[in-house]
């Protein structure tokens, strides 16, 4: 397995959980965090300011989500690092240049017989 292979499987389940984070947060305030005592400083199940913790975890994963991104692409250009073009190296291109034309002219072919002719 690739290192671009597991850079992308990483990136699908960072973006997976980036989107349950979102989708738990509510923007009016009737969402997770409300029900776990965001209006106040009530404690409910241990947890406190689960608010801040969605909005941290949010930013936390579009940051990793980024740095995945990233982190990716460089190792997609290091495993097609041998692929550049020949021009860009430099190696013999007056090679691929034919030394000289031909001189003769092939004969006149014979014309083409229709098909549409030979159809009765």
């Amino acid at each position: 397995m690739s290192t671009f292979t597991i850079f992308l499987i990483l990136i699908i389940i960072v973006c997976l959980l980036l989107v349950l984070v979102i989708m738990v947060q509510n923007p009016k305030g009737g969402g997770l965090s409300s029900s776990f005592g965001g209006g106040g400083n009530q404690v409910v199940g241990g947890v406190k300011k689960t608010g801040d913790f969605l909005d941290k975890s949010t930013w936390t994963l579009a940051t990793l989500l980024i740095v995945l991104i990233l982190l990716s692409n460089i190792s997609l250009k290091g495993s097609y690092s041998q692929a550049d073009s020949k021009l860009l190296q430099g190696d013999d291109t007056e090679a691929t240049i034919p030394e000289a034309v031909p001189e003769e002219v092939p004969e006149q072919l014979p014309p083409a017989t229709n098909p549409a002719d030979t159809i009765n």
